[in-house]
Parts: C-alpha cells; sequence; structure tokens
C-alpha cells in the first residue's frame, strides 16, 4: 500500500481554501490538455522516486515537490512543462535531461515539450539525488550546529 503524499500549506492565503495537493490536482484539470497530462505523469515519478516527498503550492501557483528542501518546480508555460530543480547544477545528469537555464551556478532545468518522450528511468533517478543531495546537505547543517 502506498504512503499518501504529505501535504503542508505554504502561504496564510493559502491556509483557508484547499491543501497543496489538492491546488496541483486543481491546476492539472484546469490545464486540460497534453500540459495537465505532463504534469501529472511527472507527479507520478516523483511519487514513485520518493513516497516521502512533500508537494508544496508556492509563487502565486508553482507547484513544488520538496524533502529536506525543495526538489524541483513543476511550472506550465504555453509551449513547456518546465521541471527546475534548485539545487541543479550539483547534480550529475548522464542521460543529459537537463536542457534549459544551464547557465547558472545553483539551477537546472528540463523543459518538456508536447508529444516528447520521458525517459522516465533517468528521470526518477535525477528525482532521487536531488533528494539524496538534500539529506546530505540538511545532515552537513546539523554537525555545524
Amino acid at each position: 500500500m502506498k504512503k499518501p503524499v504529505m501535504a503542508k500549506t505554504s502561504s496564510a492565503k493559502d491556509a483557508g481554501t484547499a491543501s497543496p495537493s489538492k491546488l496541483i490536482d486543481g491546476r492539472i484539470k484546469e490545464l486540460g490538455d497534453w500540459r495537465g497530462e505532463m504534469l501529472a505523469r511527472i507527479r507520478g515519478l516523483i511519487r514513485e522516486a520518493d513516497p516521502d516527498v512533500v508537494e508544496e503550492w508556492k509563487w502565486r501557483g508553482v507547484p513544488v515537490w520538496e524533502h529536506d528542501g525543495v526538489i524541483c518546480t513543476g511550472e506550465t508555460y504555453k509551449e513547456v512543462v518546465k521541471l527546475t530543480f534548485a539545487k541543479g547544477a550539483a547534480l550529475a545528469d548522464p542521460a543529459g535531461l537537463f536542457n534549459s537555464s544551464l547557465d547558472g551556478n545553483l539551477r537546472r532545468a528540463i523543459d518538456l515539450r508536447e508529444g516528447e518522450k520521458v525517459n522516465e528511468k533517468a528521470l526518477k533517478a535525477l528525482f532521487r539525488a536531488a533528494v539524496e543531495l538534500n539529506a546530505r546537505k540538511k545532515k552537513l547543517g546539523k554537525r555545524s550546529a
């Protein structure tokens, strides 16, 4: 039996409405096209890669997945679903999934387009690597405290 996805509300405005998970459900439904399908698919892969993931709703409507820090965001635009990894520059990407925001010192992103094939195995490995990086940084932070 799968563990339920934890959800916590990230702002006072959202506190009186729905949980982040419900808000993400709503975004997927309201898109009603390939972007909603892609976002739902990515969400499922994140949950498979990390059953303890926490869903957030930040920055006026951006789905965010966290575990000991931000794993990635799931932004939707007209032409792409963008997965931005908060610490992507520190992650190994042997499958070459990162294809956007490559010049920054911290973040990396993956732009997914309509009809594009998703390398699910490599993407789940990247999600797991982001969780492991967050856990290492959290552990190091506790040592210095």
